[in-house]
């Protein structure tokens, strides 16, 4: 299948002829469809608090003691499909196309002024004529010092204020401060970006750095890692084959999100804080966007704790309580004789965990043959890294949604699906997708010590059967392209899971320039 090109091509990048034969076979067998139970909702799924519920959260965070904090943001790749319409127009402008009243890309133009990157000096006085908006299309996406069409969102100017503009990872670094101090007054912040653009947020973080340390009293500690290129998966054309490009070699494709896994898994701190670079909002919004981060938090921390709590109680009453008298060996108990083998603590303790489970995590666990299996069973359920994930209300925004399934064990849980994950030829599963109330804004807060203290290693946790296969093209031709389990997708599949609604005011997401059109990004008027 591979000649010693590819071989050594393949070991360049630091994977092995193994791992690609698997991606090969993993294109031709495909992946299993989720088994769907039902819509998370907030009838079942998603808690919704009262404003005493989340007053008590954010306190809880507040007061909770923690092993180091981190903000944890995704930012790798070029805005280029922000700007996609932009470039659309420009092509049509350069081709002597005029622009229709309500494309894009004259919308963008006959608005300049009101985007935070607009300089008179750049763009000139303003006209209303195709030749105008071809300038500033031009120097938008081409030209510096804008040049945004080949630059991350990370560094383009966000938003305006009286006497400064902002990026969007200045404003993560606004954010990092309201609420993910730690106790010597720190900001830990890890961006995940190209290694092509490291310099352009290098010169953002030293412009302002000193600027918003002395104005907020804090200490930054920002971080910049790489998507693993050993992550990287190849592709392959429409009949399964390697896919060749013009000079013979192998294409590989950055395999999703989900390779971001090995990123969060390098980090020590316990609780992180996880958004996209492109979900920030003008100042006035960050009260609403810092209180309710607490209050994820808080829940976070509470669900910890209790956890932790619990798995310390079931050391407590299991040890040395779990006997097998002869002839009985080790390990083998006859079924329904759990009261000869447990003592009534533990049998207690059992139903107490798994009360909590099903009614805060919903995970509901099947019928254990034994005692030992059935704790066994509740401990490894407990005994995982935890998450709590804000959802928003169905607004028509893109995003997964939150959905109860059932487990290959038998339990159910708590899982965030894409839409590729849902077999719409499954009535079971279109109802539930269509019943769907909320969707996921990658909001998310994660605790990542056991009850030891130590940390957990995250790539036990992945379900590798949950990844995705798409189509895409490359020069014009076919071809098909892995996903690894997205990162609060598959890669967060054996986590313990909590959903919780948040207000629609916290997620402000930047998917296409326009979008800087929006309240949450123009300054009050």
């Amino acid at each position: 299948m591979f000649n010693s090109d590819d071989l050594k091509q393949i070991e360049s990048r630091g994977s092995s002829a193994a791992v690609v034969e698997q991606q090969i076979e993993r294109f031709k067998k495909g992946f299993p469809w989720m088994r769907i139970c039902a819509p998370a909702t907030p009838q079942k799924g998603i808690s919704v608090l009262s404003a005493e519920e989340e007053k008590a959260a954010v306190k809880y965070y507040e007061t909770a003691r923690v092993d180091g904090k981190c903000k944890f943001v995704p930012a790798s790749g070029a805005a280029s499909r922000m700007f996609k319409d932009l470039f659309a127009g420009l092509d049509a402008l350069k081709e002597g196309k005029g622009l229709p009243a309500d494309a894009p890309a004259r919308r963008f133009s006959d608005n300049i002024e009101k985007f935070a990157f607009y300089d008179s000096s750049i763009f000139g006085q303003k006209e209303d004529s195709d030749a105008y908006r071809e300038t500033v299309l031009s120097r938008t996406l081409k030209q510096e010092p804008l040049a945004y069409g080949a630059k991350p969102k990370g560094v383009i100017k966000f938003h305006r204020y009286e006497d400064e503009v902002r990026t969007a990872f200045e404003e993560h670094l606004v954010e990092a401060q309201e609420y993910m101090r730690n106790e010597d007054g720190s900001a830990n912040i890890v961006v995940t970006i190209s290694p092509e653009h490291e310099h352009l947020f290098r010169e953002v973080l030293e412009s302002v750095k000193e600027k918003y340390e002395k104005r907020y009293g804090v200490k930054y500690n920002v971080t910049f890692t790489y998507q693993d290129k050993a992550t990287d998966t190849v592709a392959v054309d429409v009949n399964n084959n390697p896919f060749r490009t013009e000079t013979d070699s192998l294409l590989f494709r950055p395999a999703g999100h989900g390779a971001l896994i090995n990123n969060l898994n390098a980090l020590s701190e316990e609780l992180v804080s996880i958004k996209n670079i492109d979900n920030v909002a003008h100042d006035r919004y960050l009260p609403a966007t810092a209180r309710y981060k607490k209050v994820l938090m808080g829940k976070c921390l509470e669900i910890r704790d209790r956890i932790h709590g619990y798995l310390r109680e079931l050391d407590a009453v299991t040890e040395n309580y779990i006997s097998y008298p002869e002839p009985y060996l080790p390990g083998y108990s006859p079924v329904g004789k759990d009261e000869v083998y447990l003592k009534p603590e533990c049998q207690l303790l059992c139903n107490d965990i798994q009360e909590f489970l099903e009614k805060e995590l919903c995970i509901s666990l099947p019928e254990s043959g034994d005692c030992k299996s059935r704790v066994m069973m509740i401990r490894s359920k407990l005994d995982r890294p935890i998450r709590v994930c804000g959802m928003v209300k169905n607004e028509g925004e893109p995003g997964g949604g939150p959905f109860i399934i059932s487990e290959k064990d038998g339990s159910t849980s708590l899982q965030i699906l894409e839409g590729v994950q849902v077999n719409m030829a499954d009535e079971t599963a279109r109802k539930a997708l269509s019943e769907a109330t909320h969707f996921n804004p990658v909001d998310i807060v994660c605790c990542l010590h056991d009850y030891k203290g130590q940390s957990f290693d995250l790539q036990k946790y992945v379900d590798h059967e949950a990844g995705f296969i798409s189509s895409k093209s490359y020069q014009g031709r076919e071809l098909k392209a892995l996903e690894l389990p997205g990162l609060w997708n598959g890669s967060m599949s054996d986590w313990n899971t909590l959903f919780v609604e948040v207000p629609s005011e916290t997620f402000n997401p930047v998917k296409t320039v326009l979008d800087l059109l929006r309240p949450a990004h123009q300054p009050e008027r």
